[in-house]
């Protein structure tokens, strides 16, 4: 096979209206004015594309108190209405089933906006079965057995900690979780309540963490036979108390307690402690390493967060530990829209503060070996009220790249920048630049600016005769204009589908390279990749492999530009 990397041919037959993206109404972006309500509807399926009736549907705000829920109909198909114009979540469930997992390579949005039409993927999951027995093989009968995955099916731990399925045995010491995405898990019994909770855990099949069995399972497929035999030794305790808030009338605190062991993703063990007290108690505690956080909460939503306690323990309980919660750190700022003066950007849709999604992307190199990972899940992402404010809120010491997401066809991310940290009028690129945030900082003066005159493109891959696009293939765009060789945002990339087709939303206007190669990483979405603080050198080589290439386009504001692109390989 012929490696595609140096494009030697590139027609553009046409250029017309595109259109709109698959996820939303065709003209959701072609009117002039902003709904101020509107609906999201949409379908829940199976792999195989047929409705599921009676499924739950979830639709919440980013950093909103809107939540609503709906169940299917006969046809899978449901509809949420009235909704404010801001960015929602949707997910879905149904009895054994789970969702499908989202391809690293895929640009459909998984967030999304009144008006868009949804269309939500469920697969059978798997099935874990088995046995708890005793040292003389009777059955443990109400036992908590529980599966924790600490691999993805792609064979990628999780970023914010592992996902836990629990139930307990039958009378005849059997079990069955089902409902379970593709992943390997281990399987162990004991602890947590009842009769078996000052028990350690005891791993499949009769071992401790260390040693235990890592279980292979594939969505839609059981995994038999997974037998524990039960050993009904004593854990330690751990304990100690909680304190301090960062606001007045808090809600309680959680003390977690994660498994400092690799090789997977972490376990945590909850302690939720009551308002008005301050001791918290683990039982069932097996020798290891952990670190202990407590958190915090208020009724303004911020949370307090400890800085995370190691502790060790060998063959005794751990006590009298002292743990007071923190504020964590804080970026505010706001959105700035920039209009085009261009006559092929009027009569278009104009975006909403409201519907832009901002987030702060933690230096996933850096968060793994400092801290629990579940810490890096308390900062979501917001979006701006109507007058463009933001904060970003509950953000634990570290490094972040600033991210933005706007979803109007029309227009694009432009820039976003912080005051400089030095005396200087100069802003920072929070973009091409880490953002250092120490404990409890109050970052203020951010500006996300957002520009109306984007331009889309839309193209069939043509490739000579001989030669074939690899597997994980993407179409990038390079800046073409030596001033612009710096602005990260003016890198594209989007995955050539398995017909060969591309589609790229939200172009800045300007001159590009067009190139295509393989993917940056088989995990992280390429784009995201391509953008990060950390990958000058990716993108500088990339810049040469397109300049070499000599294949340039130009987009005007607004446009959409519909292409056949012929590649040939050398």
């Amino acid at each position: 096979m012929k490696q595609l990397r140096n494009v030697i041919m590139l027609v553009i037959l046409t250029a017309a209206a595109a259109t709109a993206q698959t996820t939303q109404s065709p003209d959701v972006d072609e009117k002039p004015n902003s709904p101020k309500t509107g609906s999201i509807t949409g379908r829940v399926v199976n792999e195989s594309g047929e409705p599921l009736a009676d499924a739950f549907v979830s639709l919440r705000g980013y950093a909103s108190r809107e939540s609503y829920s709906a169940t299917t109909d006969r046809d899978g198909n449901f509809r949420f209405s009235g909704l404010s114009p801001v960015v929602y979540l949707a997910s879905a469930g149904s009895p054994s089933y789970t969702a499908a997992p989202r391809d690293p390579d895929s640009t459909q949005s998984t967030s999304y906006r009144i008006g868009d039409v949804i269309n939500l993927v469920m697969i059978k999951g798997g099935v874990i079965t088995g046995t708890v027995t005793n040292a003389t093989g009777d059955p443990v009968v109400g036992v908590r057995v529980r599966v924790q995955m600490i691999r993805d099916g792609d064979g990628q731990r999780s970023r914010y900690g592992a996902a836990m399925r629990e139930l307990t045995t039958d009378d005849r010491g059997s079990y069955r979780i089902y409902g379970l995405p593709t992943g390997t898990y281990l399987v162990f019994a004991g602890g947590g309540f009842g009769a078996y909770e000052n028990d350690a855990p005891v791993y499949a099949p009769s071992s401790v963490r260390d040693t235990a069995s890592e279980i292979g399972v594939r969505a839609g497929e059981e995994t038999t036979g997974v037998d524990i035999r039960y050993r009904s030794e004593a854990g330690h305790s751990v304990s100690g108390s909680a304190g301090g808030s960062p606001g007045p009338n808090p809600f309680g605190i959680s003390v977690v307690l994660s498994s400092t062991l690799e090789g997977g993703s972490q376990a945590n063990e909850s302690y939720y402690q009551q308002p008005g007290t301050r001791g918290f108690l683990f039982t069932g505690i097996p020798d290891g390493d952990y670190d202990l956080t407590a958190e915090a909460y208020s009724p303004t939503g911020d949370i307090g967060l400890s800085e995370p306690k190691r502790i060790k323990v060998r063959g005794a309980d751990v006590s009298g530990v002292e743990l007071t919660p923190n504020p964590l750190g804080t970026i505010s700022g706001r959105v700035v829209l920039e209009e085009s003066k261009a006559v092929e950007c009027k009569q278009k849709r104009r975006v909403l503060p409201t519907e832009i999604l901002v987030s702060a992307w933690h230096n996933e190199s850096e968060a793994r070996s400092d801290k629990p990972q579940f810490i890096w899940a308390l900062g979501g992402p917001t979006f701006p009220n109507q007058q463009g404010e933001l904060t970003l809120r509950n953000l634990a010491a570290g490094q972040y790249q600033l991210i933005a997401r706007q979803f109007a066809k029309y227009w694009y991310l432009k820039s976003i920048s912080l005051p400089g940290t030095t005396n200087t009028n100069r802003s920072q690129d929070a973009v091409l630049n880490w953002i250092n945030l120490r404990p409890g900082d109050r970052l203020s003066g951010l500006v996300v600016t957002v520009a109306e005159g984007a331009a889309s493109l839309r193209g069939q891959i043509k490739v000579e005769e001989g030669a074939s696009v690899p597997p994980r293939s993407y179409v990038y765009l390079v800046p073409a204009e030596r001033e612009k060789v710096t602005e990260v945002l003016r890198y594209l990339a989007t995955p050539v589908a398995a017909d060969r087709t591309i589609t790229l939303n939200n172009i800045p206007p300007g001159k590009y390279f067009v190139v295509i190669q393989p993917a940056l990483d088989k995990v992280k979405p390429t784009l995201t990749k391509l953008r990060l603080p950390d990958e000058a050198e990716t993108r500088a080589r990339l810049r040469r492999d397109a300049e070499a290439g000599k294949i340039e386009m130009e987009f005007k504001p607004c446009e959409n530009v519909v292409s056949e692109l012929r590649f040939a390989a050398k």
